[in-house]
């Protein structure tokens, strides 16, 4: 039997990710190659990727040519993961999985990731754990996390933008932290791999970066993130005239950093965790 903390976390996620496919996934996987090359993967391994959302890092792991297992709570994310998949010619496996119960047997994999996916559990140490458990003595554990929200582009642009109708909108409550930002502290992240048994922790910070045209594009992207944004902004009941004026908003934001002509690159910290079992 499903609980309904489970049912209703793959509702949102399953209502969100035909938006989260079209801006989100097509974004994040230049990082997923790069976390992935840092990690070791290499042609013939076994990789499992959970909550895999539609791609970014199982894409790049078949492009590499593993053997790629993919889990997410999202039926409808990995029915798009294997549209993506059938598209480029790749074989993936997905299984509608909670990545807090792994259904596999301890060793199975070569390497575990989860790129902005583990970051996001309830219990996040129970699911840093389970990636643990399911790689064979030797083999690694990826994690890929936000950093810092307070130098986080997009973050600090949608507050500014909702700021022209919403003064007083300071973003996301800060105690406690949204669970996206619950390993912004790199050592939080080391403590979190060592604690699930693994050795040779590495947490290195690298700057993502990605590009936005004008402010519609950037609302979209946030809006589709993840089901955190679109609360937040049902919370704060806009009306469409104040939805205007929030892009336009950003549109004079995007076009400041851009320096008023072609596409503007707004830049997050991201924490990529490494260890060995």
């Amino acid at each position: 039997m499903v609980s309904q903390d489970i049912a209703q976390t793959r509702a949102e996620w399953d209502r969100i990710a035909p938006g989260y496919d079209r801006t989100n996934t097509r974004t994040q996987m230049a990082l997923g190659a790069e976390a992935l090359r840092r990690a070791g993967l290499s042609p013939g391994m076994r990789f499992l990727d959970v909550a895999c959302g539609s791609g970014a890092l199982s894409i790049p792991a078949a492009r590499i040519g593993a053997s790629v297992v993919a889990i997410d709570l999202s039926p409808v994310m990995l029915s798009l993961l294997q549209e993506r998949a059938h598209r480029e010619g790749l074989a993936i496996e997905t299984r509608v999985m909670d990545g807090h119960a792994l259904e596999f047997e301890e060793g199975s994999f070569d390497l575990a990731g989860s790129q902005f996916g583990v970051m996001l559990f309830p219990d996040m140490p129970r699911g840093v754990r389970e990636l643990a458990r399911v790689v064979r003595e030797g083999g690694r554990v990826l994690i890929v996390t936000y950093g810092d929200p307070h130098a986080i582009d997009f973050l600090t642009f949608l507050i500014r933008g909702i700021h022209a109708v919403r003064p007083d909108f300071t973003g996301p409550p800060a105690d406690p932290a949204p669970l996206a930002f619950q390993l912004q502290d790199p050592t939080r992240l080391h403590r979190e791999l060592v604690a699930a048994g693994l050795a040779d922790v590495t947490v290195n910070t690298v700057t993502e970066a990605t590009e936005f045209q004008d402010g519609a594009e950037l609302w979209d992207w946030v809006i589709w993130s993840n089901p955190i944004a679109p609360a937040l902004v049902d919370s704060l009941e806009l009306t469409s005239v104040e939805l205007d004026a929030v892009i336009d908003r950003l549109d004079t934001l995007i076009r400041a950093r851009a320096g008023g002509t072609g596409p503007a690159t707004l830049t997050n910290p991201v924490h990529i965790g490494i260890g060995r079992k």
